[in-house]
């Protein structure tokens, strides 16, 4: 049985997934900014400063809210902005996950979620961001994708491309690369990817926005 702290389902998956959670009266849950789409009026929400100017920088969002239960028990329903999954993981305290800036949806209030910078090269190459969420401590943690999630156990290493990734496990090390060098970036049509080393877990998602992003700008309204 799935180990958690909060009672919760997940429906919609994998396309247009929903989180339903069930929070005890005086109970936490943070949530990303935006992504909460119902809930009981006994809940309150306050907004909190969450990564500082790293996030800033990125274009993400800079706030997280946390919703609180009074008088009785709740209920508060989580969409993502993206149309896609959602992976719930329960953090131990041993160990920390590493997510893609849009990836962090909501945890409970135990967990830690923090910007961590992931150095120029790796950030400007992969075109992901300059900076990765950082969770850690011990609690509930969900966290989304564009398209379906599909979780790996990475054993030796892995290649993925940046664009596919959503998260990976504390203690993985990558590197930002080509395959095949970087005229090969330009000729075959694949993408910069991630060649990780180490043992550990690796969380990919079967859509990538940047494509999308190509197939729908000749659509957009021109200027005069």
């Amino acid at each position: 049985m799935e180990h958690t702290s909060l009672q919760y389902t997940i429906e919609g998956a994998p396309d247009y997934a929903f989180i339903d959670v069930k929070l005890p009266q005086d109970t936490i849950i943070k949530v990303e900014a935006s992504s909460m789409a119902t809930m009981d009026t006994n809940i309150e929400m306050k907004t909190k400063f969450k990564g500082g100017l790293s996030r800033f920088l990125t274009g993400e969002s800079i706030f997280i809210n946390e919703f609180k239960t009074k008088n009785g028990s709740g209920r508060i329903g989580i969409a993502p902005s993206m149309p896609g999954d959602i992976k719930h993981v329960y953090l131990d305290g041993n160990q920390a996950i590493f997510l893609q800036n849009s990836g962090f949806l909501a945890s409970s209030t135990d967990v830690l979620v923090e910007s961590k910078f992931q150095g120029l090269m790796k950030g400007f190459f992969s075109g992901e961001g300059l900076f990765l969420i950082k969770c850690s401590g011990r609690g509930d943690l969900f966290f989304n994708s564009y398209g379906a999630i599909i979780e790996l156990d990475v054993n030796d290493g892995y290649v993925v491309d940046t664009g596919n990734i959503v998260g990976f496990t504390e203690g993985l090390e990558y590197e930002i690369t080509t395959i095949g060098g970087y005229r090969s970036l330009f000729l075959s049509g694949e993408g910069l990817v991630a060649k990780f080393r180490g043992s550990g877990k690796i969380w990919i998602q079967t859509k990538k926005v940047r494509p999308l992003v190509y197939w729908a700008n000749p659509f957009r309204p021109q200027k005069g």
